[in-house]
Parts: structure tokens; C-alpha cells; sequence
């Protein structure tokens, strides 16, 4: 399991565009298709932009045709935490990063097979490190 991290809102917003703030620290939402990684097809770990926290592996990334990077699975179970999630009236899962908080996105049960799960995640809320090339 990761190690916690816990910062004040005043060193979070010293350290996040106002854009990744918005989203990771206040439950925002990227427009879809105007994300860095949605069409991302480059292999790699996607890790948390906030922390570095690893959460997600390009091997599970497809494309759901929602707007935002998907996946079918974390990297490890302990990497997001999943909350209800019931604003805007509608009942979901919130996916937050398992080591600082940070809301990523949402998972939904219409994903592929082998999970059947759908980790829609913003791009702003990812960064990802791209594995080296093969020597």
C-alpha cells in the first residue's frame, strides 16, 4: 500500500496548474476529448500527477469512446480508493489516488472483459512515463 501524503490546500495549489486544482482537489471534470491522454496510444505507467502514485499500465488503457482514458484496471488494487459518489443526482463511483486523495475520475461496470470495468480518468489528473524503448 502506498504511503500516505497529506498536504495543506494552500501547498496544493502552490504545486497544481489551476487547472489540475480544479479537478484533482475539487472534484472537477475536464471537457471530453480535449485531454492529453485520451487518444494516447504511447506505452508507459500512468502515474498521479499529484504524487507519483503509479495507478494505471498502458496494457490496460483501450478506448471506450467517452472522452477520457480508460482503463480496465488499476496497476495495483491499493493504487485508487473508489467512494459513492451521488452528486449531479446520479449514483457512481469517485476514484481517488490511493496515496494522496486526489480525485481522478469515476468507474463505471460497462467496461471489457477482463474485468468488466471502466476507470474513466482525466487526463489532467495523469502523467505518464514512457517506457524506454526496446534495445
Amino acid at each position: 500500500m502506498p504511503e500516505e501524503m497529506k498536504k495543506t490546500d494552500e501547498e496544493w495549489r502552490k504545486e497544481l496548474t489551476p487547472e489540475q486544482y480544479h479537478v484533482m482537489r475539487e472534484c472537477g471534470t475536464e471537457p471530453a476529448f480535449t485531454g492529453k491522454y485520451y487518444n494516447t496510444k504511447t506505452e508507459g505507467e500512468y502515474v498521479c500527477a499529484s504524487c507519483g502514485n503509479e495507478l494505471f499500465s498502458s496494457e490496460t488503457k483501450y478506448d471506450s469512446g467517452s472522452g477520457w482514458p480508460s482503463f480496465f484496471e488499476p496497476s495495483d488494487p491499493n493504487a485508487v480508493e473508489e467512494k459513492d459518489d451521488t452528486s449531479l443526482g446520479m449514483a457512481r463511483k469517485e476514484i481517488t489516488c490511493g496515496r494522496c486523495g486526489a480525485h481522478l475520475g469515476h468507474v463505471f461496470e460497462d467496461g471489457p472483459t477482463p474485468t468488466g470495468r471502466r476507470y474513466c480518468i482525466n487526463s489532467l489528473s495523469l502523467d505518464l512515463k514512457e517506457k524506454p524503448p526496446a534495445a
